[in-house]
Parts: C-alpha cells; structure tokens; sequence
C-alpha cells in the first residue's frame, strides 16, 4: 500500500506542487492543510505515515507548524514528521528531536534540488529514520565539540556519522569520502561502540546513533 502523507504548508501554489509530486511517486496525499489548527486535527484523526510540515503557518506565522508536529506527536507517538522550511529553526529542531524516537527530518526548501531526493527524504523519515541537511546538521553540532561522549570519536567518525544523519547509505558514504565499503563499515561499529550501542539491527543503531549525534546540539 502507498504511504498515507499529510502536507501543512500555507502557499497555495507550493502546497498544491507537494500534492502532484507525492502523488507522482505513488504516495497517497490524504490531507493537504494551510494551518496550524488543521494540521494538528489532521494528524491526530487520520494518523498519516509520515507529515510534511512547513514551520511557520497562520495564524501568526511563527512555529505553528512545528508546535502542531509536536503535539501530534505526543498524542501519536512516534509519528513521522519531516520538516520543510525555509529557515534553520535550530531550536525547533532540536525540540522536534528531543524524544528520541526518531522518524524525523528537516530539510531546508531552497536546498531540495530534485524530486527524488526529496521523495526519499519523505519515505526514509515515513520508514523511522532521519533525514537532515548538512546545514542543520552544521547548526545543531555547533555547541557540540565538548560533548560526551561524542568527544570520543575521531574525526574520520564523527564526518561518518553526520552523512549518516544526512540519511546516506554505507555505499554513499564511502563514495562521498573515497573510502572502500569496509573501511565505512569499520568506521561505523566504531561509532556504535563508543556510543554504547549494543549490537542489534544495524538500521536501528545507525538511527539511535544519529539521534545520539544531533540530540548532543540540546544541550
């Protein structure tokens, strides 16, 4: 079945150019809303697989959007959002990663260069993982450096782990860095055991250590 996605984004053009595209790829638009209040009734009646979220919304055009994603997500735990905006709310987005349950993205508008990218940005947060730009990323870490136990990491680690939080496979990682597969994979059971990720489902580390990297920006 096509994942069931609900769009909050209050230009009517743009938000109308959301709905074709998702649609195109085979997902399902089962709400396309312009508020803040629509979008939290949205979300909590028709309990989307994932939302495309817009931060700033009318009302007041502030952080409805994003205040609306988290309080469905307290309802409905675990909810996917994938945030698209024009801004980098850096405390917004720590917020939105504050529980630690993973499932979400925040990609910035400008920097979405093609529809494939941005279809697979929707389907990794809809499948329970991260999907965020570098320059967020760039944001969040930069109260990051004293950080324990991320400080424990080399710095051949910490530039794996954040093209992880980017959403990039092992393949791409090592294309991006001009490392084998193996030498990726080394570099990333590095990571899980100095983040005392005991061995589990790798997908499932490679999130916890993600959430473990941009969660370290809270504090």
């Amino acid at each position: 079945m096509s994942l069931r996605v609900v769009i909050a984004e209050d230009l009517h053009l743009l938000r109308e150019g959301l709905v074709h595209l998702l649609e195109a790829h085979g997902l399902h638009v089962a709400s396309a809303v312009e508020s803040g209040p629509e979008l939290l009734k949205a979300l909590v009646e028709l309990r989307p697989d994932v939302a495309v979220v817009d931060v700033r919304l009318p009302p007041t055009f502030t952080d409805e959007g994003l205040q609306a994603a988290l309080a469905a997500r307290r309802a409905v735990p675990g909810l996917p959002v994938l945030v698209l905006s024009q801004h980098v709310e850096q405390l917004y987005a720590r917020e939105l990663l504050a529980d630690g349950t993973g499932a979400v993205g925040y990609l910035l508008k400008d920097r979405v260069f093609n529809a494939e990218q941005f279809v697979d940005a929707v389907r990794r947060v809809a499948a329970g993982g991260t999907a965020m730009d570098p320059e967020v990323i760039a944001k969040l870490l930069a109260s990051t450096a004293r950080h324990q136990p991320l400080a424990a990491l080399t710095p051949r680690e910490r530039e794996v782990l954040e093209l992880m939080a980017e959403g990039r496979s092992n393949s791409a990682i090592s294309q991006r860095l001009f490392l084998s597969e193996s030498a990726v994979g080394k570099h990333t059971a590095g990571i899980f055991a100095k983040l005392g990720l005991a061995p589990s489902d790798d997908d499932n580390r490679r999130v916890l250590a993600v959430l473990a990297y941009l969660n370290a920006a809270r504090g």
